[in-house]
């Protein structure tokens, strides 16, 4: 992945608003770093599907969770996936209707997945997972059993085919006609953040009280890793 060389294709090549597109690595990187949840399209008897589900990154491997594709995989070996996170950081606000639109960072990666079936690997991958939304986690809770892996249906998608598009700052009206017209304009910003931690009703008094560090440090933290 890199500028206009080998790694782009015409599924990730930027034709419209290619001044917000990247296929740089370390954009890339940054996208995916920031977040923990995507949105797996895959095809089902036929049938196109999208499905949110965790991701986790590795390497040049890309970790998701992925029932239904792993079974239509098996139906269909070698089907090309889509998996795309999305960071929605502002709405921006313009003079005109026209001008409105969204500040955002967003990753498509496209790829034949393997369905991850050695246990060594399948472990490496659900900690990717574990530690992408929760850091700490994997380390503090008990590991899966054998029985629980067999069950576990996990993707892996190589991180080659890849484009970023992102757009941030204000309306692009400001030098217009309508910066005439005597109107509001400017981005509200969306923040997601973690809250105050709910303890399990079922824990004791003691254990309910007593958050681990590396969950309570996540709290009011934003989720996409955004600033502010």
């Amino acid at each position: 992945m890199g500028g206009d060389g080998p790694g782009v294709t015409e599924r990730t090549r930027l034709r419209r608003m290619r001044e917000k597109g990247s296929h740089r690595r370390e954009d890339l990187d940054a996208v995916l770093a920031a977040g923990w949840l995507c949105h797996l399209g895959v095809t089902v008897d036929g049938v196109p599907m999208v499905v949110p589900t965790a991701y986790g990154v590795e390497g040049d491997r890309l970790y998701v969770h992925g029932s239904v594709a792993s079974r239509s995989l098996v139906r269909a070996p070698g089907s090309t996936v889509c998996v795309t996170v999305t960071h929605v950081d502002g709405l921006v606000l313009a003079r005109s209707v026209f001008e409105h639109g969204v500040n955002y960072r967003c990753a498509m990666v496209y790829g034949v997945p393997e369905v991850v079936t050695d246990p060594e690997e399948k472990l490496r991958g659900l900690r990717a997972l574990t530690e992408q939304s929760s850091p700490g986690q994997w380390e503090y809770v008990r590991k899966p059993s054998r029985k629980e892996l067999a069950a576990t249906a996990l993707l892996a998608l190589d991180l080659t085919e890849a484009s970023v598009k992102t757009r941030s700052g204000p309306p692009d009206d400001g030098d217009s006609e309508d910066a005439e017209l005597g109107l509001w304009a400017g981005v509200l910003p969306v923040v997601t953040a973690f809250g105050t931690p709910v303890p399990d009703p079922a824990l004791p008094a003691e254990l309910a009280a007593a958050v681990p560090g590396h969950i309570a440090e996540r709290a009011g933290r934003r989720v996409d890793g955004g600033e502010g």
